[in-house]
């Protein structure tokens, strides 16, 4: 089953936080993810959550999605991450089949 990885993130340093973009990506393509947003415009439509900069990720699977997170590539950009900015993240799991009409 498809999972996906959403990040709130609050940029503290936006140099360093794209250098961190540099090193990331290349180890989320290693290990069978892909990007499905990338900081692109958000709109509340309900609530009050009022996010930052949303990443979403799109991975096989929760435990794919869970290798990538600590994988020795990552273990450096994720340092650099937390040093740059400020991150809520989670992974949730999709759907075998999208739904259509019920």
């Amino acid at each position: 089953m498809p999972a996906y990885v959403i990040v709130d993130i609050d940029i503290q340093d936006p140099v360093g936080y794209e250098e961190y973009k540099k090193h990331a990506s290349a180890t989320v393509f290693r290990y069978g993810g892909k990007y499905v947003a990338r900081g692109g415009r958000t709109e509340v439509l309900e609530g009050d959550w009022h996010p930052n900069r949303v990443v979403i990720l799109e991975f096989g699977s929760i435990d794919r999605a869970k290798e990538w997170l600590d994988c020795e590539e990552y273990r450096e950009p994720r340092k650099l991450r937390h040093k740059t900015a400020k991150t809520n993240m989670i992974v949730v799991e999709g759907l075998d089949e999208p739904l259509h009409n019920l």
